[in-house]
């Protein structure tokens, strides 16, 4: 039960997360009769051409009027009829964006403010990691979690109060800061709950649970953006963490070792095979000693060049196919889904296939590596094919090979922390290593809106490409043989 409650806020997570980037630019499609001139039989939705200055009249059904230039609109292959895709959410509603300036430059203008505001969530998240997973070492993750969301709750929730760049970026600092929490927390819930041959597994599940955040969120936040509009999306959204506190304090009462609920069968499976329960003195590393072991920098070199190709896809991914292939904010809601199901495929695939080999007497390191690599080399062919995608589909098939590849691997790279290490030192180790993923992330973000500048998204996929070898070699030279 504490498992499917850890996976469950591990879903509300990036459904909080997802707010901003789903609501930040949207898209919608609205078609109009091409007349010459309105007569009783014309549509009550109808656009008039202008030759001279190149512009459509449109006339709406409710009886409003605008003029667009002719580079917003699509005329539609029947030659009778155009389509007017017309841009909305939070960065045109706070006014951050020029609506009247060409679409090149709206583009620009929202890709560098996005930009931005992520880079502070980050700094914050990466931030919070690092103090995360000592607090977690010292208060339990019971009460970790309990702090962790109410900040992020809160956070998401009082977004619907911003009014421009600042309060934006204050507010999704504030979630960077609670969001953060839970993956240190997962990682030493992990050591707490179950045997080293079942951590990867269980790891697996927490990034399967992303995942399954990710594959929500483009069509809740979107269906409910276009049901309620971004303000009230936020709060709803926002809300769910504070629900999920309830069951969490009624059913996780207290460790394994001493919860009411758990058999004493059960318990001798659960303690079996962790080897901080065998020790009488277990004192926490300091960073500065984890910072002197050369095992340390698997993890964190590891993360530092890998974890930015999730944030790639989770931040930019509306963007990229509202710019390349013009969807409109149900066509996003109906693509989007698609890469995480890959990622949920190789979060759970990853986890049990490391387990598997460990059970058949491989060395974890070995079956670690093992695991890593074949991550890897589903990342990245798919990578080199989606920098050439000629449609929306065929991109997001790919990217979940990508995303897919990119779970089966960092399961087992998180996983290596309560690989090197015993309890107390866990959350550290974990939190270090999310702290390099963040630093690697944020280089990434302040680059994105400048190698993508023009709508031309090809060396987006090539830094994607560059960063997985890094990630590979700096695990296979720091990590230890056994």
């Amino acid at each position: 039960m504490v498992l499917s409650l850890i996976v469950l806020i591990t879903i509300i997570n990036y459904l909080d997360r997802g707010t901003l980037n789903y609501m930040w630019i949207t898209n919608t499609k609205l078609n109009y009769q091409l007349v010459t001139t309105p007569t009783a039989t014309t549509s009550p939705s109808y656009a008039l051409y202008n030759k001279l200055n190149k512009t459509y009249f449109l006339h709406n059904a409710d009886g409003t009027d605008k003029t667009v230039t002719a580079e917003s609109i699509v005329i539609n292959s029947d030659n009778t009829s155009i389509q007017y895709i017309k841009k909305g959410g939070i960065a045109v509603d706070l006014e951050l964006v020029n609506i009247n300036a060409p679409a090149a430059e709206i583009s620009k203008q929202s890709k560098k403010i996005l930009s931005y505001i992520t880079m502070f969530f980050m700094f914050a998240y990466g931030s919070s990691q690092l103090v995360s997973g000592k607090i977690y070492d010292r208060v339990g993750t019971r009460k970790g979690f309990l702090f962790s969301v109410i900040i992020w709750s809160i956070a998401d929730m009082a977004t619907c109060f911003a009014t421009g760049v600042s309060s934006l970026i204050s507010f999704r600092v504030l979630l960077g800061l609670g969001e953060a929490g839970p993956w240190p927390g997962t990682v030493k819930s992990n050591a707490e709950w179950f045997p080293i041959k079942e951590r990867a597994f269980a790891q697996g599940l927490f990034g399967a649970g992303g995942s399954i955040g990710s594959i929500l969120a483009p069509v809740i936040i979107s269906m409910l953006y276009l049901a309620f509009g971004w303000q009230h999306t936020f709060i709803l959204v926002g809300s769910l963490g504070i629900l999920w506190l309830i069951p969490w304090f009624i059913i996780n009462k207290t460790s394994p070792n001493n919860h009411p609920w758990i058999t004493d069968e059960e318990k001798d499976f659960i303690l079996t095979g962790q080897p901080e329960t065998k020790l009488n003195c277990d004192n926490a590393k300091s960073w500065k000693e984890l910072l002197k072991r050369k095992d340390s920098y698997a993890l964190i070199l590891g993360r530092f060049f890998l974890d930015p190709i999730w944030w790639m896809f989770v931040t930019w991914l509306p963007i990229y196919l509202g710019e390349v292939f013009k969807l409109d904010i149900k066509q996003i809601a109906f693509s989007a889904w698609v890469p995480y199901v890959g990622a949920a495929i190789g979060a759970i695939a990853g986890g049990w296939f490391s387990g598997a080999m460990i059970k058949k007497g491989m060395a974890v390191s070995k079956a670690r590596k093992t695991a890593i690599v074949i991550g890897a080399c589903l990342i990245l062919p798919a990578m080199i094919a989606a920098a050439y995608a000629s449609s929306a589909l065929i991109a997001v098939i790919l990217m979940a090979f990508i995303l897919g590849g990119f779970q089966f691997a960092v399961v087992n790279i998180q996983t290596l922390a309560s690989d090197f290490h015993t309890g107390k030192t866990v959350g550290s180790l974990a939190g270090l290593g999310g702290a390099a993923a963040v630093l690697g992330t944020i280089i990434s973000m302040f680059a994105i809106p400048y190698i993508t500048a023009g709508g031309n998204w090809f060396l987006f996929f090539v830094m994607g490409t560059v960063m997985l070898p890094l990630s590979i070699l700096a695990i296979f030279i720091f990590s230890p043989k056994n």
